[in-house]
């Protein structure tokens, strides 16, 4: 009767597994490559959305300029407040958002905002209907008009008939702001209170069509003793940056 052989233990393949040591060690390889990476991850995230918001601007401008061309180079104007359901006037997002809306090529909502909302506002689509941006009072008042105002009350309350202005009523373009950002969102402060607080930094749009990001201690008083475009000494005429 034949015996089976057995095969030495040195002629079979051996599986080693990983030791709980090397295991621990991996997970802290891992768990450092991640903490270096983090921080330049989410500085590229803070750069992109700086970059959209800005890409937005400018695509505001374009349709700003269109109207112009097809409103004898006047700029948006209506009396305040245009709604009462809710309220709301000319400057702020919903205000000025149908004046624009016609060369977006898009209807424009709070589920579909378009340009009118910075990829980094985080305010709920209900307060502002998804709207970021505000429009200076400034391009529907007269300059006299303006410099009746010096309380930031008047930018919501009481209104002035408004007057139409029109773009050769500017004396420097490259320093009036058309639109901005009303709330910080590419840094976040403490109490937000939008173009009412030296606190904060917002991307606006100048009159002349240049975009700059701007930290509110940038811009000059204005009749209200804040960093508020609407109010600017002068108006139309006026000067926000450099300060």
């Amino acid at each position: 009767m034949r015996t089976r052989r057995s095969i030495p233990a040195s002629c079979t393949r051996s599986r080693r597994a990983f030791t709980l040591i090397e295991l621990l060690v991996v997970i802290a390889i891992i768990a450092l490559l991640l903490s270096i990476l983090a921080p330049a991850l989410n500085k590229a995230k803070v750069f992109a959305r700086r970059v959209k918001c800005t890409s937005n601007l400018r695509q505001i401008n374009l349709a700003v300029a269109l109207y112009l061309d097809n409103n004898d180079d006047t700029y948006p104007c209506a009396e305040d407040p245009v709604s009462t359901t809710p309220f709301y006037w000319l400057w702020m997002g919903r205000g000025w958002r149908p004046f624009v809306e016609p060369y977006l090529n898009t209807n424009i909502d709070a589920n579909n905002p378009s340009v009118l909302l910075c990829p980094a506002d985080p305010t709920d689509k209900d307060k502002y209907e998804s709207t970021s941006y505000s429009y200076s009072m400034a391009f529907y008042h007269s300059p006299a008009q303006i410099d009746t105002l010096d309380k930031i009350a008047d930018t919501y309350s009481s209104p002035l008939p408004s007057i139409p202005q029109k773009s050769s009523g500017l004396d420097r373009p490259s320093g009036k702001i058309l639109i901005g950002e009303w709330a910080s969102n590419h840094e976040p402060i403490q109490e937000e209170k939008g173009w009412w607080t030296w606190d904060g930094t917002r991307n606006y749009l100048f009159a002349d069509g240049h975009t700059k990001m701007l930290r509110a201690k940038q811009i000059r008083p204005a009749r209200n003793a804040m960093p508020d475009a609407n109010l600017t000494f002068k108006g139309i005429k006026g000067t926000d940056y450099p300060r």
